[in-house]
C-alpha cells in the first residue's frame, strides 16, 4: 500500500488556523466534519492514522486525548512520554512516520492517513511525494490569530 497523505485543517479569511494553540473558533459543524473525516474507515477492522504535531497535541483537550478511534502520530524533535495512551506513536520527523507506514506489518492496522497540523507539519506534508489531498475548510470570517495555514504551492491550487 502507497501511503498517501490527506491534509484537514479549517482556516479562517486571513489563512488562520491558531491562536495560543487554540482554535479561534468553535464550530460544531465543523469540528463533526473533522471528527468523521478522519476516524471513519470502510474497514471495521482498522483505524486511521492522524499526524500532528506537538503543540497539537497538547492543543487537545486531556479528555479527547488521544483521538478516539484513531492512531494517534505525534511529532516532536524533544523526547514526550505518551505511555500512559494506547494507539499513539512519537516520532522525530515526518519521514520517521512515513517509514512506520510503509512497514508491512503495520499497514494491516489502518485504512488513511490525515495530516491534522500543525502549521510547519502541513507545510512539509505538501511538498512530500505522498501528499494526496488537502481538505480545507474555509471559515468565512477574520479571526485573530498567531498561527497560520501555510502557502499554497501554485501546483496544488485548483485552476
Amino acid at each position: 500500500m502507497v501511503v498517501k497523505l490527506n491534509l484537514i485543517a479549517a482556516a479562517c479569511d486571513n489563512m488562520g488556523i491558531g491562536k495560543n494553540n487554540n482554535l479561534p473558533w468553535r464550530i460544531r459543524s465543523e469540528m463533526d466534519f473533522f471528527s468523521r473525516m478522519t476516524a471513519t474507515t470502510k474497514d471495521k477492522n482498522k483505524k486511521n492514522v492522524v499526524i500532528m504535531g506537538r503543540k497539537t497535541w497538547e492543543a487537545i483537550p486531556k479528555k479527547f486525548k488521544p483521538l478516539k478511534g484513531r492512531i494517534n502520530f505525534v511529532l516532536s524533535k524533544s523526547d514526550l512520554d505518551l505511555k500512559e495512551y494506547e494507539d499513539v506513536y512519537t516520532f522525530k520527523s515526518l519521514e520517521n512516520c512515513i517509514e512506520k507506514l510503509e512497514n508491512n506489518e503495520f499497514k494491516n492496522y489502518y485504512e488513511s492517513v490525515w495530516v491534522i497540523g500543525g502549521s510547519n507539519i502541513y507545510k512539509e506534508s505538501m511538498a512530500a511525494k505522498q501528499f494526496y489531498r488537502l481538505y480545507l475548510t474555509q471559515i468565512l470570517k477574520t479571526y485573530d490569530c498567531d498561527t497560520f495555514f501555510p502557502e499554497i504551492p501554485d501546483n496544488l491550487k485548483k485552476s
